[in-house]
């Protein structure tokens, strides 16, 4: 890891605004930005439910450590409960010789739901389930994230979390290859 680096956590209850304020955030910076997905690693490469020790939390914790080793900003977005992902995360807080930057996206389970209607898996994954899930302001301990609410707008968040990491769009970084 370089102090040069920013490790960015956005966190959140489903629909929230994770992955649109990550793609903002990509979309904004350009390369140089790693993105690690709780979801991609956990449902997609280990096809692993969210339990506790899951094999996923130590994937995570590589890949973002991989990636900010070789010179990127990583944005590590996901719900990443507390109960299961805080010493992980408190880890690459820890050891990270560069900033870090943690936001919590904090959406009302009303809103979560008609967000949620908008999504690909609205079908797959009923309100029953989104009720089970939801976790309010589960926040990390220590005060270390900062709650950005469900009235700031896609563009409004995306500034402030550029903003608050000290990252300016800047084109082509160190580590980004082709």
């Amino acid at each position: 890891m370089t102090h040069s680096t920013r490790l960015i956590v956005l966190r959140g209850n489903s629909a929230s605004g994770k992955s649109s304020v990550t793609a903002g955030l990509r979309a904004r910076y350009g390369r140089g930005m790693a993105v690690v997905g709780q979801d991609v690693l956990r449902r997609e490469v280990l096809h692993e439910r969210d339990i506790p020790g899951g094999a996923n939390i130590g994937l995570i914790d590589l890949t973002v450590r991989h990636a900010l080793s070789h010179g990127f900003h990583t944005v590590l977005e996901g719900i990443l409960h507390t109960s299961r992902y805080g010493d992980m995360l408190a880890g690459l807080f820890a050891d990270h010789p560069g900033r870090s930057h943690c936001f919590y996206l904090d959406v009302p389970f009303d809103e979560t739901l008609a967000r949620h209607a908008t999504k690909p898996i609205a079908d797959a994954v009923s309100a029953d389930q989104l009720r089970r899930w939801y976790s309010p302001l589960d926040l990390l301990p220590g005060g270390v994230e900062t709650v950005i609410p469900a009235c700031s707008t896609l563009d409004a968040t995306v500034e402030r979390v550029l903003r608050a990491s000290g990252l300016t769009p800047s084109g082509e970084q160190s580590g980004a290859t082709g």
